[in-house]
């Protein structure tokens, strides 16, 4: 593949800590590449790198001549008053194609905007959620028709529904990507070569081609190796270290070339160690011990928000040992399900039981417990410099190193820590508070995959009972043992495991033709068609006829005996009939629109 960018030799460093050293990395054309790492490796660095955006220290970046460049933020702003449409088209035009006319790139921004799922591309940002906003961003980026697309956590804010689009929009799309992600499903699903940014490899970085499970065996594999490596070194080092014991004298060159190498070995012993990665504490949540075999019962559960109907009826007995996860889109009422259980909200109608003092622990996903003005060490020890864990004091600056934190940062506002290190905040506080039921909104937001891990084998021990909400999916079809689906529309729904959960949303799409989850509608201004409109008007009813035909196609492909009898082939026409559906759905929707601008204007 032609090569995009070419680096050679990269080295970063802040200040006395060196983030990679020698690094080699070739982008090519179609290239598709997933960025992994523990906080603060780097990781994000790279990407800024790559884009532009920051220098190396040294080392080379050779970029194709003219080649474009789109980058997606992990938190893009926007200008709240402004429409999806208006910054969408801007970054088309900004970003021209030289060939295009300003006709073709608008109606390529519009594209942009069907395909990230707008049903109304009037409205202003500011109405809409995180997820929307995300896909906002990824819009603005794929307007400029980019070669290449940098994309820093583009899973954080998107619902399940968000997530699979952005599946299904990567692996569709022929351009080159490179993305940082700690979602372990979305990277095995979009990704072929993983990179992993972390102190505990030669040069700062360990690179593999293959989905992410593959990189998992193959990391492995050098990790073993190296460990068999040191424990060689380390004897022969412990061998020389008793022969230099033992006073040899350096009369002989010999002599001396055996004492110059014994202390080489020394250094490449404390070199490997120094770079070895530093291992995440367990988490172990601290269960209360609570024998009562029924913790929590919701009965004719309901509640509303806004006019709008969130779940209704809902039956849930919760006991100990019990995990249940729950999902659905953004807006449909997770959060709020947890502020009832945790008695932070009352629900309109049924009845809430709860064991007689059962202790509860919440974990907020906006951490609006905790003053940003607090200082590291009050939030991690109240009241002095030792905490009480499990029966047994703790100084202050123990429990910081567990959680990865130097005795330097322990006077740091919170307000000045990454979100990485804010969650393990959370979670250290999580640890000191024996619970009987444990209610997580969100616990793995800007988690790494190191602390992802550990979380979930610390809850799989939990004794207590657990409601837990995360866009995580590996981390809750391991963890759940019951799944609640919500619908936002008063429905509830159980569910198996997470796969059921997907096959579930993606049949109601395809039954209804259109995203369930499409950003709402705002009440228009009657206005008449521009001169750009006019020109879409007349070219939209062509479009339509194209576009049902290949509705007719893709249908007539699900009942070919062929591809029905083939698991992969089935899965790919039932994603084009799903896609043809939509993409005709959105076409009527946009002659409605300018079929009414146009009555308007007599």
């Amino acid at each position: 593949m032609p090569s995009l960018i070419n680096c050679r030799n990269l080295e970063k460093s802040y200040g006395p800590r060196t983030l990679f050293d020698g690094l080699d990395l070739n982008i090519g054309e179609g290239d598709r590449i997933g960025i992994i790492g523990p906080n603060g490796a780097g990781k994000t660095t790279l990407l800024n790198i790559l884009a532009g955006d920051d220098e190396a220290d040294s080392g080379t970046v050779h970029r194709r001549k003219g080649l474009r460049i789109a980058a997606v933020p992990q938190d893009p702003h926007f200008d709240p008053a402004e429409s999806v449409s208006a910054v969408v088209i801007r970054a088309a035009e900004a970003h021209a194609v030289p060939v295009e006319t300003s006709v073709e790139r608008e109606v390529r921004a519009r594209i942009v905007m069907e395909r990230m799922g707008f049903s109304d591309v009037n409205l202003s940002i500011g109405t809409l959620s995180g997820g929307w906003r995300k896909r906002v961003a990824i819009a603005v980026a794929l307007a400029s028709a980019p070669e290449l697309l940098l994309l820093d956590e583009p899973t954080n804010h998107l619902d399940l529904e968000g997530m699979l689009h952005l599946e299904r929009l990567l692996t569709s799309e022929r351009l080159a990507f490179v993305l940082i992600s700690h979602d372990r499903v979305f990277l095995d699903r979009t990704v072929t070569r993983i990179l992993e940014v972390a102190p505990q490899y030669p040069g700062g970085v360990f690179a593999a081609e293959g989905t992410y499970s593959g990189f998992l065996h193959k990391r492995e594999a050098f990790l073993t190796a190296r460990a068999q490596y040191r424990e060689g070194l380390a004897n022969r080092v412990r061998r020389e270290l008793e022969w230099l014991g033992r006073g040899p004298k350096a009369r002989t060159t010999k002599a001396q070339a055996r004492i110059d190498a014994a202390e080489e070995l020394q250094e490449e012993l404390r070199g490997l160690d120094r770079t070895t990665a530093v291992e995440v504490q367990g988490i172990e949540l601290t269960g209360s011990g609570r024998k009562t075999k029924r913790l929590l019962a919701a009965t004719d559960l309901s509640k509303s928000l806004g006019g709008k109907e969130l779940f209704s009826g809902l039956e849930i007995l919760l006991r100990p040992g019990q995990r249940l996860g729950v999902v659905g889109a953004n807006g449909s009422g997770k959060s709020t399900l947890l502020r009832v259980f945790a008695g932070e909200i009352d629900p309109d109608d049924g009845t809430l039981r709860r064991a007689e003092g059962l202790r509860t622990v919440y974990f907020d996903q906006n951490r609006e417990q905790l003053d940003p003005r607090m200082p590291l060490r009050r939030a991690l020890a109240e009241l002095s410099d030792t905490v009480i864990y499990r029966g047994s004091p703790v100084h202050i600056v123990t429990w910081a190193k567990r959680f990865l934190f130097s005795a330097d940062q322990l006077d740091l506002p919170l307000e000045e820590l990454s979100g990485g290190e804010k969650a393990r905040v959370h979670i250290a506080r999580l640890m000191l508070r024996p619970a009987d039921l444990l209610i997580l909104d969100e616990p793995t937001n800007d988690l790494d995959i190191p602390t992802l891990e550990v979380l979930e084998e610390s809850l799989l021990d939990f004794p207590g009972a657990l409601v837990l909400v995360t866009h995580d999916r590996l981390l809750m079809d391991r963890v759940a043992t019951l799944l609640l689906g919500l619908g936002g529309q008063g429905g509830a729904t159980f569910f198996a495991d997470v796969a059921q959960w997907e096959e579930t949303v993606a049949l109601s799409r395809l039954k209804t033709g259109r995203n369930k989850t499409s950003a709402p509608r705002e009440k228009k201004k009657k206005q008449g068609l521009s001169y750009l409109e006019k020109r879409e008007y007349e070219e939209i009813e062509t479009k339509i006829a194209a576009a049902e035909r290949d509705l007719e196609a893709s249908a007539a492909r699900l009942e070919d005996p062929a591809v029905v009898s083939d698991a992969h082939k089935a899965h790919e026409a039932f994603e084009a009939h799903n896609e043809a559906q939509l993409r005709l759905d959105q076409l009527f929707d946009r002659w409605a629109e300018l079929e009414e601008k146009r009555s308007n204007q007599g």
